[in-house]
């Protein structure tokens, strides 16, 4: 069988694996992961290798013309990737979207360092943890250095024979690539979300359908444009290569390869000199230290987390966005993509969504990033032998059918995401329909405010109170998303909720809610109808005076929850003092009042019902901590939240306790450090706060569970 023929077969297996035995085909991730590592083991060795000796092959004069015109192949291909990223957004359709609060809203990023990414300080450190640029700078070096020894020949000797070496074992790794496809096919097909795939299926189609008008198309169409290669000669010849990236989705893995395709393809074109044969050795691994075409699709997920959540990023920005997008993309992924979107000002949770639709579209992103790397080996190898040729008819047809084949593609991909595919957001059932994360106990809802346990329980204090009566009693406010509410259906629920649960198994008690507004708290504690209050309450001077807090669970951060299209206006307490006489509505707590003057005085503050989930209508924003507006913006998504730079305003939240008693409160802070130790602070905070597991699971479905029914 040919090497095509072995990977479907293990392709298709692993796939019937998976869907066979659903979530249990997790273990043969250990394959997969091993057979990754497998092909990640030579490559290192084969980058120094091949930059030192093909470098070091050079005379000065052809070193120089390497840079100009492989730089120039390079710019390119850029521009064309990058025309391919922009023009996502003609096929996405209109949308509402919002996210529970995440803690990337409140944290600032330290500044990109290229010097560490660039620099090897310590070049066996830059080997030892596969920092790729370093490597290849310091290789470059090593060859440029080698082009004026004398003797260097009785070296090059050496490095040709080792590479030979490492290359002989590269292609005996990637020819187990059927068996590691199997393993890795089988466990995607087994545990891959499918819920979550279908929630961003827009960008999914999207990206993949242009990735492969990319890598298919666009790429290979340039090379037939300015060589004798064929479109289907330069696919074929690095067919097994580009497979082998695919379905591992690492590039990096399959650098010989493609070096050895390009030579192969410039051989058998004669599209090369004796000199410059083996240029694809040096091309190559140097080019993969910058952007390719795959990894510059990505800044496609920036206009696209801003179109989901509803706060596009505009025209006027786009430049920016190549600048800045560029740059950052000479790193890791996972930490450009957070940055870009901090500085666009899309909601940073949206990461969330990047790394889901990484699953699919990580595969995609390497074929294109695979083909473009031949791209450049090929046409940087030819331009500097000369063998480049501009024939203005060949790349006008090339360009008609490119931009015509893109516009179809993204114009069909639009009609279908308006008529059939178009998603209608859910954030109210999404937020009614949170399920507690522990079992909860037998609780009762109190109607009337229960009389004060008399003088005897004032002698005695509040915990002992508590266990006598043998009912902890809790006063609850009903609207404060997401620590206490109500749902349709009149269950009370909640992080606060869940706590005061605990806080009566604990204590071995029955649990007796008793609902109450915020302005009737001191007067109920004090007179110890209620034994404390949980529900998302903020510590403040005021508050502090009047009643006895314990020590804070948890911090909140004030900011605002804005209509979209003033996100960037109150993206800092500069811009917002710009905005001067403002209207901006605020809960009735003095300490948001305060804070909010001190840092915009302008503004037209009006004071709103606190209890209110509902944003007031009338007003462009309202101050008030984000992490319980985020939960807002999920029932009205045509807010969205957002914390002003610099400094966060902090405000602690913490559980007033009844009569001020002082050992009761002593005891509530030892319970609250308890739970901190524990893991249920954190555990809570993650469901109610982050929305970590807010749908409820359900299980992969798998012909060994629902069809044959082997297992439960």
């Amino acid at each position: 069988m040919s090497f095509l023929q072995k990977v479907l077969i293990g392709l298709v297996s692993g796939l019937a694996l998976g869907l066979f035995l659903g979530e249990y085909a997790a273990p043969l991730n250990f394959v997969a992961d091993g057979f990754v590592k497998l092909l990640q083991m030579t490559v290192l060795p084969y980058v120094v290798i091949s930059i030192t000796s093909s470098l070091g092959a050079l005379n000065v004069e052809q070193a120089k013309r390497l840079g100009i015109r492989v730089g120039l192949v390079l710019l390119a291909l850029w521009v064309l990737a990058i025309a391919v990223a922009f023009a996502f957004p003609l096929a996405f359709p209109r949308i509402e979207g919002a996210n529970f609060f995440s803690t990337t809203l409140i944290e600032r990023r330290a500044p990109f360092d290229f010097i560490d990414l660039y620099i090897p300080a310590n070049p066996f450190h830059s080997l030892a943890n596969n920092v790729v640029p370093a490597v290849v700078l310091f290789s470059i070096v090593l060859g440029i250095a080698l082009i004026g020894v004398e003797r260097k020949q009785a070296l090059l000797d050496v490095l040709a024979v080792a590479e030979a070496v490492v290359s002989r074992a590269t292609r005996f790794v990637v020819g187990l690539t059927p068996y590691g496809l199997f393993a890795i096919a089988a466990v995607a097909a087994g545990t891959l979300d499918l819920h979550e795939l279908g929630r961003i299926q827009v960008y999914v189609l999207v990206y993949v359908l242009m990735a492969l008008i990319l890598a298919l198309w666009i790429l290979p169409g340039l090379v037939a444009a300015l060589t004798p290669i064929r479109h289907w000669d330069l696919l074929s010849s690095s067919r097994d290569a580009l497979i082998t990236a695919f379905v591992t989705g690492n590039l990096f893995i399959v650098l010989p390869s493609l070096i050895e395709s390009s030579k192969d393809l410039l051989a058998r074109h004669g599209l090369t000199d004796p000199l410059a044969k083996d240029l694809p050795a040096v091309i190559v691994p140097a080019s993969f230290s910058f952007p390719n075409g795959g990894k510059l699709m990505s800044l496609s997920f920036i206009l696209f987390a801003g179109w989901y959540a509803d706060a596009p990023v505009p025209l006027s920005d786009y430049p920016r966005l190549l600048l800045t997008g560029f740059l950052t993309l000479f790193g890791s992924l996972n930490a450009a993509v957070p940055f870009l979107l901090d500085v666009f000002k899309v909601p940073a949770d949206t990461f969330q969504l990047f790394l889901a639709t990484g699953i699919v579209n990580a595969r995609f992103s390497t074929l294109a990033a695979a083909v473009h790397t031949v791209a450049v080996g090929v046409l940087g190898s030819a331009a500097l032998a000369g063998a480049i040729r501009f024939d203005l008819v060949r790349l006008a047809r090339f360009a008609l059918i490119s931009v015509l084949l893109t516009a179809v593609c993204l114009g069909g991909l639009r009609l279908a995401f308006s008529t059939v595919l178009r998603q209608e957001f859910a954030g109210a059932e999404l937020v009614y329909g949170m399920r507690a994360v522990f079992p909860l106990g037998a609780a009762s809802v109190l109607k009337d405010v229960p009389p004060p346990d008399g003088l005897a329980a004032e002698r005695i204090g509040v915990l002992e109170t508590v266990r006598r009566r043998g009912a902890l009693r809790v006063c609850v406010m009903t609207d404060r998303l997401p620590y206490s509410f109500l749902t349709p259906k009149g269950e009370l629920v909640g992080l606060d909720v869940e706590m005061a649960h605990t806080l009566a198994r604990d204590l071995e008690v029955r649990l007796e809610f008793l609902p109450v507004a915020v302005e009737q708290l001191p007067g109920i504690l004090s007179a110890g109808s209620c034994d404390l209050a949980m529900s998302g309450l903020p510590v403040t001077p005021r508050r502090a005076s009047a009643m006895r807090f314990s020590q804070p669970y948890l911090d909140e951060t004030l900011g605002f929850v804005v209509r979209d299209e003033l996100r960037d206006e109150f993206s800092s307490w500069a811009k917002i003092r710009a905005l001067g006489g403002l209207r901006v509505a605020i809960p009735d707590v003095p300490y948001y009042i305060a804070k909010v003057r001190e840092r915009a005085p302008l503004l037209r503050i009006e004071v709103v019902d606190s209890t209110r989930l509902d944003v007031p209508k009338q007003f462009e924003a309202i101050a008030m901590p984000v992490e319980r507006g985020s939960v807002m913006t999920l029932l009205h998504p045509e807010f969205t939240a957002v914390v002003p730079e610099p400094d966060p305003i902090k405000v602690p939240l913490a559980y007033p306790v009844a009569r001020h008693d002082e050992q009761w409160a002593a005891f509530m802070n030892t319970w609250i450090e308890l739970k901190k130790r524990d893991g249920t602070l954190d555990t809570l905070y993650r469901h109610w706060v982050l929305g970590r597991d807010a749908a409820p699971p359900t299980r992969r479905w798998s012909v060994v569970r629902d069809v044959l029914h082997w297992v439960n």
